[in-house]
């Protein structure tokens, strides 16, 4: 396909799939229950943090997330107990547990009370037109809180060659405002041109099927050459083209040829 007509045909995928009908099926659901910014940040990191799986499962965990913090999370991180903490017992999602859940809460608290909040840090520290060091940045502030060592696998950091997908799905979510009532937009200081593709089965398969990458493993090097195609359709936009790669992929079960 030629540039223009992958152009063409990205931009009539990703406009199909960005719209309120997406909500419906997707964690971005959960950021979306809340209004305070500060709330929604902390429901749209914790629901991006456990976006693997069954989509189905993410949600349902993603509320009992919300549930144990008594659906305050802003408040609940800033104010909470070791009691509260308790409240979490039992909850897992896949290899994310109570102890990882309560770590979290005691990370972001710190983030908020030390490092002048989320949004701070990542625009802080961005370079070379990504925000590829601001999550490696991040996750070492985050972890500056007592924390097993396992729980650091938590949070992706594209240092180490990751693809970084569920912290990317976050960024996304919080800094590009789509006007489709879908990505939230509210970090309006963040330009949408830093973001990088979440890159993960569905997209990278529609990705190497359409020759956007040539990497067979969905990591840091196959998501910095991703990027490279989609800035060049969109450098305002790029990541509006998830959508068209994981609708393809996750809705219309087909891998183009």
């Amino acid at each position: 396909m030629a540039f223009s007509e992958m152009k063409e045909f990205l931009d009539q995928k990703a406009d199909q799939y960005n719209n309120r009908d997406f909500i419906d099926s997707d964690p971005v659901q959960i950021p979306h229950r809340f209004t305070l910014k500060e709330d929604v940040e902390i429901a749209g990191f914790l629901a991006a943090t456990i976006a693997w799986g069954n989509r189905k499962s993410v949600i349902a965990n993603a509320k009992k997330m919300m549930d144990i913090m008594g659906n305050s999370p802003y408040d609940f991180v800033m104010s909470h107990s070791e009691h509260d903490l308790d409240r979490a017992e039992g909850f897992v999602h896949r290899t994310f547990n109570a102890d990882d859940f309560r770590t979290f809460i005691r990370g972001l608290q710190h983030i908020y009370r030390n490092h002048g909040g989320m949004e701070q840090v990542f625009l802080s520290h961005h370079a070379e037109g990504y925000l590829h060091n601001s999550i490696s940045v991040f996750k070492k502030l985050f972890f500056e809180v007592g924390h097993e060592q396992r729980t650091q696998k938590h949070v992706a950091d594209p240092a180490t060659n990751s693809a970084a997908k569920r912290i990317h799905l976050f960024l996304r979510w919080m800094s590009r405002k789509d006007n489709r009532g879908v990505d939230l937009g509210i970090w309006s200081s963040i330009s949408p041109a830093l973001l990088s593709c979440p890159l993960d089965v569905h997209s990278g398969n529609i990705a190497r099927s359409l020759g956007l990458i040539d990497r067979k493993q969905n990591d840091g090097k196959a998501l910095m050459e991703l990027d490279s195609k989609l800035r060049a359709f969109d450098p305002i936009d790029p990541v509006k083209y998830d959508y068209a790669l994981f609708g393809i992929g996750a809705f219309e079960k087909q891998i183009l040829l």
